[in-house]
């Protein structure tokens, strides 16, 4: 499958292969997903950083993909996957623990302070 990298990076949704939670979005790099399929764990690129990052390097909340599928014009990704502990940075299970106006939805993975210098 040709991939539209036109533009240098991707977005990858991460979707809870069994329950179909949507737990994050990020970008990704023709060596990003080359390392994801290698491996089997979600490999991601840092716009920020400008850097090749693996989910859970740091924290050991991985993701281990199951599948990786393509939109109909190439240019984004879903990794179906397992998560390890939280998705999110802040400590939630999803990213997309609230809603537009500020109401806490998601369950609290762990504590990032205990995780993260």
């Amino acid at each position: 499958m040709d991939l539209d990298f036109d533009g240098g990076l991707l977005p990858a949704v991460a979707q809870d292969a069994d329950s179909g939670e949507v737990l994050m979005l990020a970008y990704v790099s023709p060596e990003a997903v080359a390392r994801t399929r290698e491996t089997g764990l979600a490999h991601y690129y840092s716009r920020s950083r400008e850097e090749l990052w693996q989910k859970g390097e740091t924290s050991g909340h991985v993701q281990r993909v199951r599948e990786i599928r393509v939109d109909c014009d190439g240019d984004t990704l879903l990794y179906l996957v397992e998560q390890t502990g939280g998705a999110c940075h802040t400590g939630y299970r999803s990213c997309f623990y609230r809603t537009l106006d500020g109401e806490t939805v998601g369950e609290r993975a762990f504590d990032p302070d205990e995780v993260y210098d």
